[in-house]
C-alpha cells in the first residue's frame, strides 16, 4: 500500500469527493500528542483504518527494540482515533501503527513536535522545558517595519560557519548563529558570522529549510562531504537534528533553535523560515501511512503529479492537507516566534490554503512577512476550479509577495541559460521589463508589496559566477562593476529587496577543477561555504562596503519604500536618454528629490540636471549616506556604474 502502484485507487477517488470531506474533515487543533504532567492524549486522523495502535518506546532510535507498551486507540469523530495515557510521558518516544486488513504500517506521528535521531520516532515533549531564559519577552525586533522596509538576507545554516575562516566554534550548527565577536583572523579586525550580517544592515535573515529533513544521516558525525539544502521534508514540525549539537536528544534541537532565534532577535534581526509544503522527501511520508495516498496528487492510474520535479506534489486543495499545512505554519509562528515564511514553489499550493495561513498569522502577529516562488508549474489537481498561488493570482492574496523573475532575468540574463546576458552586461532586449520592475510594477503585481526583487539566491549560479559565465573573458574588475550595478538595481527599486548570503563579497561556487557550480544542493562544504577570508582582500572588502552603504542609503530614504502604485506614479518618473543602456529616473516628493542613473554602457555618459545643487551619495564603487561631492548643471557617469544624487 505504501508504493505508488499499490494505493487503493477507489480510496484516492473518494478523498476529493464532497461526501468524504463533509464526513471526515476534522477541525480540532489537537492532533498528535497533547502533553500535560498528568496525561498525554494521542490523536491520529485515519478514516479508513481498521485499527490504530500507539506504541511507546524508551529511545528515539528505530534500531532499538525497547518498546514500553502499546495501546489500541479508540475511533472517534471525523475519522480521528484517540487514546489517553494517564502518566507523565515527557521524553517518551512513540509511533503509530495503522492496520488496513492484513497490512500494518508503523510510522512517526505527522504532527510530531519532537523526535529521535533521523525522525523515525516521535517524542512526547513538555515544550516549556525547551524555552530559553526570557523567552516570554522575546519579540520581533522589526515588527513595525512595512513589507517594503524589509531587507532580506538568504542564508543556509551550515554555510555561515562551515569554512575555517568563519572563526565560529559551532560549525554547521544552529548555535553558530548565536556567536558574537567572531573574526577572520586573530587580530579581530574583520567581522564574520552574525556580527558581519548585523553590520551589513539587513533586517531579516531568511534561513533555508531547518525543519527535519531526510537527506542527512543525523546519527553520524559532521561530514563536510555530506550536504543538502534541505528541500526534502520528513517531519514538518521538528527542527533538523544535524543542525543541533545532539540529534539523539529530542529536546536539544528545540532548545538550540529557540536560543538561536532569541539571539538573532537580540541582535536586531528578524527570522524568516523557508518552508516546503509543495512536496515531501518521498512517497513514504508518514501522513500516507495513516491515510494511504491522501497527502499527494495522484491520478486515476496511480501516477504521482510532478510539477515540483521532486516526484510527489502535495494535494493542498484537500481539506486535511490544507489543515495540516496551516496548522504547521501557525505552530512555528507561535512556538518558535518565527517572523516570516518563504514558501518553496508556492505556485503548487492553492490560494485558499495560503489565505488561511495569512488569516491565522494575523491573529498571532500581523507583521509576519510571507513570500514565495509563484512560478506556474504543471500539476495534477485533485479538484476542479482550484486557484493556485502563482504570480498572476497574487491579486487574490493578502500580504503575500512573489519572487520576481522579471527583474532577475532582465537585469542579469536568463537564469536557465548561462550565456544569455542581461542589462548589466549591455543587453537591452528587456529594458522595458526592467523599468517596470524598478517601479515595482511587473505585469502580475498589484502593489510593490507583492514583489521580491533579487539578483540571485541559493538556486542556480551566484550573481558573480553568472556575470563571468555570460561575459567570457571578462576581467575581474569589470565583473565587479556589473555586480555593483546589479545590487544597485535591487536596492534602488520599489518592492522588497532580497540578497544571497556572501553576495556582498563576491560569493562564488566552484568545484575542485575550478568549474562554476549552479545548483549546489548536494555539493560539499568546500563549494557551499562562505569564504570569510576573502574579506581580507581589498577588492572584496570594497564590494562589501558598497553593499553596506547602499543598504544604508535605501533605509534612509522612504522614496525607495513606497507602498502603492498610485504613489509610485506620482513620485517616480524616468528621465529620457537616447541610449537604452542608460536607465535614469527621478524620485520626488515634497521633502526631497533623488536621481538614480544606471549606466550599463562602455562609455562615459552625461546627463543634464534641473536647476539647483545636488549632493552625490553613490558613485562607481562607493555608496552610503556621506556626501561624496556636490554638482550642478550636469552629471558625468562612468561606464558600467551607478550614480545617485539628492537635490538640496
Amino acid at each position: 500500500m505504501s508504493k505508488k502502484n499499490e494505493y487503493n485507487l477507489e480510496w484516492i477517488k473518494k478523498y476529493s469527493s464532497a461526501e468524504f470531506e463533509n464526513e471526515f474533515t476534522y477541525d480540532g487543533i489537537n492532533l498528535g500528542a497533547v502533553y500535560s504532567a498528568d496525561n498525554t492524549i494521542f490523536k491520529l486522523w485515519s478514516p479508513f483504518a481498521d485499527k490504530v495502535i500507539v506504541n511507546l518506546y524508551q529511545s528515539g532510535d528505530i534500531n532499538s527494540s525497547d518498546k514500553i507498551e502499546s495501546y489500541e486507540m479508540n475511533k472517534s469523530e471525523n475519522g480521528v482515533w484517540d487514546y489517553q495515557v494517564n502518566k507523565d510521558l515527557d521524553g517518551v518516544f512513540y509511533t503509530f501503527t495503522t492496520i488496513f486488513g492484513d497490512e500494518k504500517n508503523e510510522f512517526c506521528d505527522p504532527y510530531a513536535k519532537a523526535c529521535g535521531v533521523n525522525g523515525k520516532r516521535a517524542m512526547v515533549v513538555n515544550l516549556l522545558d525547551t524555552n530559553p531564559k526570557g523567552w516570554e519577552e522575546d519579540v520581533n525586533p522589526n515588527e513595525k517595519l512595512s513589507y517594503c522596509e524589509s531587507i532580506i538576507y538568504e542564508l543556509h545554516v551550515r554555510d555561515l560557519s562551515s569554512d575555517d575562516s568563519s572563526g565560529i566554534n559551532n560549525k554547521g550548527k544552529f548555535l553558530g548563529l548565536t556567536e558574537n565577536g567572531t573574526t577572520v583572523n586573530k587580530e579581530g579586525k574583520i567581522k564574520t558570522g552574525i556580527d558581519h550580517i548585523k553590520d551589513l544592515g539587513v533586517t531579516h535573515i531568511h534561513l533555508l529549510p531547518f525543519y527535519d529533513y531526510g537527506s542527512i544521516d543525523e546519527s553520524k558525525e559532521y561530514d563536510s562531504e555530506k550536504y543538502n539544502w534541505g528541500y526534502d521534508p520528513v517531519n514538518y514540525n521538528v527542527p533538523e537534528g544535524s543542525y543541533s549539537t545532539n540529534a539523539f536528544d529530542g529536546k536539544n534541537r528545540i532548545k538550540e533553535l529557540k536560543e538561536t532565534i532569541a539571539s538573532l532577535h537580540k541582535n536586531g534581526i528578524s527570522v524568516v523560515m523557508d518552508v516546503v509544503y509543495n512536496h515531501t522527501y518521498d512517497e513514504e511520508f508518514c501522513f500516507n501511512k495513516a491515510v494511504p495516498g491522501y497527502f499527494h496528487r495522484i491520478d486515476e492510474n496511480g501516477v504521482f503529479s510532478n510539477g515540483s520535479i521532486c516526484g510527489n506534489d502535495t494535494a493542498s486543495e484537500r481539506s486535511m492537507v490544507s489543515k495540516y499545512i496551516v496548522d504547521s505554519v501557525l505552530y512555528w509562528a507561535r512556538e518558535y516566534h518565527i517572523d516570516g515564511f518563504r514558501f518553496d514553489l508556492v505556485g503548487l499550493l492553492d490560494v485558499d490554503t495560503i489565505s488561511k495561513i495569512r488569516e491565522g498569522l494575523d491573529k498571532i502577529r500581523p507583521n509576519i512577512i510571507l513570500y514565495g516562488e509563484g512560478w506556474s508549474l504543471e500539476t495534477k489537481l485533485t479538484k476542479e476550479n482550484v486557484d493556485l498561488a502563482v504570480q498572476k493570482n497574487v491579486c487574490k492574496l493578502k500580504d503575500f509577495a512573489m519572487f520576481s523573475d522579471d527583474i532577475r532575468d532582465a537585469m542579469k540574463g536568463h537564469v536557465f541559460d548561462e550565456k544569455v546576458k542581461g542589462f548589466i552586461s549591455g543587453n537591452t532586449e528587456n529594458v522595458d521589463v526592467l523599468k517596470k520592475s524598478i517601479m515595482g510594477m511587473p505585469d502580475w503585481s498589484t502593489s510593490p508589496r507583492d514583489v521580491i526583487n533579487y539578483t540571485s539566491c541559493h538556486d542556480n549560479y551566484t550573481l558573480f559566477d553568472k556575470i563571468r559565465l555570460c561575459n567570457e573573458g571578462i576581467s575581474f574588475e569589470d565583473a565587479i562593476k556589473q555586480n555593483l550595478v546589479a545590487i544597485s538595481i535591487v536596492m534602488l527599486s520599489q518592492g522588497i529587496p532580497l540578497m544571497n548570503a556572501g553576495e556582498e563579497f563576491l560569493r562564488t561556487k566552484t568545484d575542485n577543477e575550478g568549474n562554476f557550480v549552479g545548483d549546489s544542493y548536494i555539493s560539499p562544504d568546500y563549494v557551499n561555504s562562505i569564504k570569510w577570508s576573502n574579506l581580507e582582500k581589498e577588492e572584496y572588502k570594497k564590494v562589501y562596503e558598497f553593499y553596506k552603504g547602499i543598504i544604508a542609503f535605501r533605509k534612509a530614504h522612504k522614496l525607495f519604500q513606497l507602498e502603492d502604485f498610485k504613489e509610485i506614479e506620482e513620485k517616480v518618473s524616468f528621465i529620457d536618454y537616447e541610449d537604452d543602456k542608460v536607465v535614469a529616473y527621478k524620485l520626488k516628493d515634497n521633502k526631497e528629490e533623488i536621481i538614480v542613473i544606471l549606466n550599463a554602457s562602455e562609455e562615459n555618459v552625461k546627463i543634464t540636471l534641473d536647476e539647483g545643487k545636488y549632493n552625490v551619495f553613490i558613485k562607481e564603487d562607493i555608496a552610503g549616506n556621506d556626501v561624496l561631492c556636490t554638482l550642478e548643471g550636469e552629471v558625468s557617469v562612468a561606464p558600467v556604474s551607478v550614480t545617485v544624487l539628492v537635490k538640496y
